[in-house]
């Protein structure tokens, strides 16, 4: 629903930062429409899905503090409630009717320049990504009997010598299967480029499991996560998620993400078991994981890397908290969390709301969702980790789901090829809860399927969480 911005929630010009007095519609020193900025939606302590909130848990939680630290509680409301998302299967409200051709708009910015307080998460159009020798999984590999020698390969038949076989301790190319990785990564007979560590990732952590892989035109994986189980002080158990994305256009983006996922992860597997509430470590865990991205920009080898025109290192976040009875979900930035229920007949739900241009669009009634993520400016993100986030807002909510499901952390590497709630509910399996890596096999394999333009990571958690020592089947 279209409505003005409390003026309370905006101190500064989003375009020149100059201060505002309460009240003002366009600022003092620029011009700026202060209409097309939206207050940021407060963060809800408690959310029922498909019903409404039961009778609380046994585990007797201290009071969980809102984000902005004030300590007032938003009111409980439905999942479907959620402004701007796609939940509960509720239509959009439709978009407000065209402004009259004398209203005032945003004065434009320079070619090439993105708006004040806006990143893109991306270095710009698909051809400026550094290419570098095909993916070994989009080449053909010649086919092989258990036990017998690799065809020779052309060099051969033409009388020149064929490469020598590699010792049993040196690696050996993906690709052609006979030639030695040098030390720079590429094969000495054919050139292909091998696989890195980070380019294809998977783990299992009890019940829980997550997918990385670095997609098919991304020439490394930016993004990062981090899984693990743990109990609460009753013994109960409890799955933790955290799924990070780094920001392209910055430097060292990879080093961004694995810090931020490792010091959130850390930083919840820690609290939780001395009984801080779900979320108030989420909270908790997303500061840490800022202070740690804070520091990547003070390390010797961002400066080395960095140039005037460069930005500090820098990722969004998103997690996801699982007990036997509550889920909680925190976030910075684009990376979202989705409720599938494992009954499919009722309808599954999104759970996080996007801090970027597109969502403050839908979110100020200036466009629907359809027209809003079509626009080139769509993901340019409002929000993120890094020592140059102007303000840092970690997003928490907490819900009470009345029946079983799945929850689906994901990037947008994900959600741009399943992006509303009933699209990524029809793209996991239906055993997903049970098989949870083959789940996000699945899922990966979707986004790849669908053309790879991103790094693809998703993490699957049942709800409830299942007792301790059950796994993956």
């Amino acid at each position: 629903m279209s409505q003005m911005p409390q003026q309370a929630a905006v101190s500064k010009c989003p375009s020149c930062e100059e201060p505002l007095e309460p009240g003002d519609r366009f600022c003092g020193a620029c011009g700026y429409d202060l209409s097309v900025v939206p207050a940021r939606p407060e963060d809800s302590p408690t959310l029922a899905i498909h019903g409404v909130v039961p009778a609380p848990d046994d585990v007797d939680w201290p009071v969980a503090r809102d984000s902005d630290g004030h300590g007032h509680p938003a009111p409980v409301h439905a999942a479907a409630e959620l402004p701007g998302t796609d939940s509960g299967g509720s239509p959009l409200p439709p978009p407000p009717p065209a402004a009259p051709p004398s209203a005032p708009v945003a004065p434009a910015a320079p070619a090439g320049a993105p708006a004040p307080g806006v990143r893109f998460d991306r270095p710009g159009e698909p051809e400026e990504y550094p290419l570098q020798a095909p993916d070994p999984r989009l080449t053909a590999e010649p086919a092989t009997v258990p036990g017998q020698a690799p065809a020779p390969e052309p060099a051969a038949a033409s009388g020149q010598s064929a490469p020598a076989a590699p010792d049993a301790a040196e690696k050996v190319c993906v690709a052609c299967r006979a030639g030695r990785v040098d030390d720079d990564g590429y094969c000495e007979n054919c050139g292909h480029a091998q696989p890195r560590e980070r380019d294809h990732m998977e783990q299992e952590s009890g019940p829980i499991a997550a997918v990385s892989d670095r997609g098919l035109r991304h020439h490394r994986n930016e993004d990062a996560f981090s899984v693990g189980c743990t109990a609460l002080p009753d013994g109960a158990p409890a799955s933790v998620a955290i799924v990070c994305d780094g920001v392209s256009s910055a430097t060292r983006p990879d080093d961004a993400s694995l810090a931020a996922s490792r010091a959130a992860g850390e930083t919840l597997l820690g609290a939780l078991p001395r009984g801080t509430h779900p979320q108030q470590a989420m909270h908790d865990a997303i500061l840490a994981a800022s202070q740690a991205v804070n520091a990547l920009a003070d390390e010797p080898a961002t400066a080395r890397e960095q140039a005037p025109h460069q930005n500090a290192p820098a990722c969004t976040l998103v997690g996801a908290v699982v007990t036997a009875g509550l889920l909680v979900v925190g976030w910075v930035g684009d990376s979202r969390v989705y409720w599938v229920p494992a009954d499919r007949t009722t309808p599954p739900a999104r759970l996080t709301e996007d801090d970027s241009w597109a969502a403050q669009m839908v979110a100020a009634g200036l466009m629907n969702e359809a027209e809003a993520y079509a626009d080139e400016r769509a993901h340019a993100i409002t929000g993120w980790l890094g020592a140059d986030a102007y303000e840092l807002e970690p997003h928490t909510a907490s819900f009470k789901p009345d029946r079983p499901g799945v929850v689906v952390v994901c990037t947008d590497g994900l959600w741009n090829y399943a992006e509303s709630a009933e699209e990524m509910a029809e793209a996991v399996p239906l055993d997903a809860a049970a098989r949870p890596l083959h789940g996000a096999r699945v899922l990966v394999g979707h986004a790849l399927d669908g053309g790879g333009h991103d790094n693809v990571t998703v993490a699957l958690l049942p709800f409830p969480a299942p007792s301790q020592g059950a796994g993956s089947a």
